[in-house]
């Protein structure tokens, strides 16, 4: 008998076989070649990403000048190892970042592989230019799945639970949550308190934020909290950090979305949409603070890799060059309106929010208990994969969905991506026990 299984369902098989469980997959797509907002898995069927690689391919995947500059790089030489023998790309990356990162001081970048690993230099980076070992991070937050990534993420389930004791000297405070109920005031008062009750300011190193919580549920941080703790920080001799890793590089509508307060951090961590796709992270920061660590202190194998190096001063230039924050700011204006849209047609979308391109939905029970529905935003995103579609799911409770498109998606790409999105949340509200009433069906659905 002939064997009709496909080819995705056989290597979803393999991975079930081969894979640890551990390493989590949002869909069952199986990629075999994308470019662009669009992804074709190994049967050929294709599909919208509004997931970007969890907002990694601002500029689309495989763009052709990053893809061009990739490989004019890997025909000279692949790595060398930047403690070994330095090499340019490296080194016109830190100068470019230096210039674009916020603040009327100098500035130096020290390169490394991962976001998590960019987080503990920052930390590391702070300790020694403080002298003190107490870091503040807040509830929501995701600063990476290493020992003290995970100490500083503020979520349990699944980035800590088990794996414990964390890292000593990690202290939490309520992020800003206005939906439910965490205003700005509010968080900053809870915030003082933790500075009288749990560790008093002589003793910390540092504050790390992320101006939009990532896996927290994309809440951004009001602009007067993000002030009110940098002027927290400066008035305690405290580092502030904000954790640009998700929001970098246009994400918002700015090159960090720290920009939009007017807040001038200390040390910025940046990795994700930075190389295109291949892995590169960093921190940029005051070159007194970044200095404070001898010799040594810094670096990694792989850290600032001549390849993504390369890639990512090709992804400077097509923002530049394709004026891609300029796209972003009405990216975000039309994808913030056709989310508030669906908001007046479903009850089950408590909150709308985002800043710039940086948009999510949280899906309620009801809308005045605010009951989270993460049934729903599963529902939903299996629905959406079904019509072509790929989206990611986020916050606390797990009842949020986020969208990251590429940047470069084309007016076309946006409109039937929505058409989509309204489709499968219909569809998922409707089994469910919804009722949905005037939803345009989708012409992939």
């Amino acid at each position: 008998m002939k064997n009709t299984e496909s080819r995705s369902a056989a290597l979803l098989r393999l991975r079930e076989q081969h894979v640890a469980r551990g390493v989590a997959t949002s869909s069952s797509v199986v990629a075999a070649r994308a470019e662009g907002a669009r992804l074709w898995d190994v049967d050929q069927k294709e599909y919208l990403d509004f997931a970007a690689g969890i907002s990694v391919l601002n500029v689309g995947h495989s763009h052709p000048r990053v893809v061009e500059a990739v490989r004019a790089q890997l025909e000279r030489f692949t790595h060398t190892c930047f403690q070994v023998a330095i090499y340019e790309p490296y080194l016109r990356v830190a100068e470019r970042l230096n210039a674009l990162a916020p603040g009327d001081f100098p500035k130096k970048t020290v390169l490394v592989t991962t976001g998590a690993e960019a987080v503990e230099n920052a930390v590391k980076i702070a300790r020694a230019y403080t002298g003190r070992r107490a870091v503040i991070a807040f509830t929501g937050a995701f600063h990476g799945r290493t020992l003290l990534g995970m100490s500083l993420t503020g979520k349990a389930v699944p980035y800590r639970a088990g794996f414990g004791p964390m890292a000593p000297e990690i202290y939490r405070a309520p992020y800003p949550y206005e939906y439910r109920g965490w205003t700005a005031e509010r968080a900053l008062a809870a915030l003082e308190e933790v500075l009288q009750a749990q560790v008093p300011p002589h003793e910390v190193a540092a504050v790390i934020i992320e101006p939009v919580l990532g896996e927290g549920g994309f809440v951004p941080a009001p602009p007067a909290f993000l002030q009110g703790v940098r002027e927290l920080t400066r008035r305690h001799g405290i580092v502030f950090i904000a954790d640009e890793i998700q929001t970098g590089f246009g994400r918002t509508g700015r090159w960090f979305a720290v920009e939009h307060s007017g807040v001038v951090p200390d040390l910025i961590t940046v990795a994700k949409s930075l190389a295109g796709g291949l892995p590169l992270a960093g921190v940029v920061g005051r070159a007194d603070i970044m200095d404070a660590v001898p010799p040594g202190g810094l670096g990694g194998t792989y850290g600032g890799n001549p390849l993504a190096c390369a890639a990512a001063l090709a992804v400077l230039k097509v923002f530049e060059e394709e004026r891609l924050l300029e796209r972003a700011e009405r990216l975000g204006a039309e994808l913030g309106a056709a989310l508030r849209r669906m908001a007046d047609r479903y009850p089950c979308i408590g909150d709308v929010r985002g800043l710039g391109p940086m948009l999510a939905m949280e899906l309620v029970r009801d809308r005045e208990r605010q009951t989270p529905w993460p049934e729903l935003v599963d529902r939903t995103l299996k629905e959406a994969e079904t019509r072509g579609l790929i989206i990611l799911k986020a916050g606390l409770y797990g009842n949020v969905i986020r969208l990251l498109p590429p940047l470069t998606l084309s007016d076309d790409e946006l409109r039937r991506g929505l058409e989509i999105l309204e489709t499968s949340l219909a569809r998922a509200w409707e089994a469910l026990g919804g009722e949905a009433t005037g939803v345009k069906q989708s012409a992939a659905g």
